[in-house]
């Protein structure tokens, strides 16, 4: 699996029973704490692992820092990364640095798989029922810390909410054998439903009545704590997207926003939902999936 049908990781059989997954991804800080964002950017790093079903083998160090920064904030960052790697069963095997003026953090991992279990995002079926493992709303509570108006108590769930691994989520699809999913990041929970739902040739409706938000996080949007990533997302993916009568401006623009480190979006069968949820007790069912064409239908 490589460019010829984009996914979340490139995998490559090396015999009938492994293939290795690889991935990589790295961002500047969206916190304060350098552990909290060492532990966070090497999560968000793994997930795409864990969104092809695999498990994490090792991974290697991508670093960007400056000269003007103490190196014991650089420690601190590796040392959350390097725990919350081997949190997952790897661990770190090298890595790369080069002097930059914003620190810069994330890693390139290599995970295992067996072919036959391989989850893309194509292959989602009409019928399935669409679960999320996490909560929304990471990007306008990081957004809202910027700009000096997070409160401590919500910044605290938004991290312990993106350290948390998809991990389990993924051994639950496994369990479950989830016909397809993708882990929710900067493309926002419309972003890549749409993509899922392009690749899998269908439609996904999205009832906006069970998602689950972050503490604070409706609040921070209302006071337009929005990164510039969701105007992007907006611009280029609303022509797949349909709103129902009465979905707000405010809700539009929170479906919009990027997410770090945010949860898988799961198509299961309805027989398999509850051993699902059985294996990953966080994940909500938010929608299901229609014959089409790759559109959103969110009301």
């Amino acid at each position: 699996m490589g460019l010829a049908r984009a996914d979340d990781a490139a995998v490559y059989q090396l015999n009938p029973q492994q293939a290795i997954i690889t991935t990589t991804d790295f961002f500047p800080p969206v916190v304060d704490d350098p552990y909290d964002f060492g532990a966070i950017a090497a999560a968000n790093a793994l997930s795409d692992v864990y969104a092809m079903g695999g498990e994490v083998l090792f991974a290697i160090n991508l670093v960007a820092f400056p000269e003007t920064l103490d190196r014991d904030i650089l420690r601190e960052i590796l040392r959350g990364g390097a725990e919350k790697v081997a949190e997952a069963g790897g661990i770190i095997a090298g890595g790369h640095s080069v002097t930059d003026k914003e620190p810069k953090y994330g890693l390139a991992v290599t995970g295992v798989i067996d072919p036959a279990l391989v989850k893309t995002k194509g292959g989602a079926q009409p019928g399935d029922l669409l679960l999320l493992t996490k909560a929304l709303g990471v990007g306008v509570v990081t957004t809202a810390l910027k700009q000096g108006i997070a409160r401590a108590d919500d910044v605290a769930a938004a991290v312990a909410s993106m350290k948390t691994l998809n991990r389990q989520a993924a051994q639950a699809a496994q369990a479950a054998n989830a016909h397809s999913m993708t882990d929710i990041t900067g493309f926002g929970l419309l972003g890549h439903a749409h993509e899922m739902a392009h690749l899998s040739l269908v439609d996904f409706r999205i009832d906006l009545d069970k998602l689950l938000w972050l503490p604070g996080a409706i609040g921070y949007g209302q006071a337009g704590a929005f990164p510039g990533g969701m105007a992007r997302n907006l611009d280029y993916y609303s022509r797949w997207v349909a709103f129902g009568e009465g979905v707000s401006p405010l809700m539009q623009d929170m479906l919009w926003t990027p997410e770090t480190s945010g949860g898988l979006l799961v198509a299961v069968a309805p027989e398999m939902v509850e051993l699902f949820r059985k294996g990953c007790e966080t994940a909500v069912v938010i929608g299901e999936v229609l014959e089409g064409s790759g559109n959103i239908k969110a009301a």
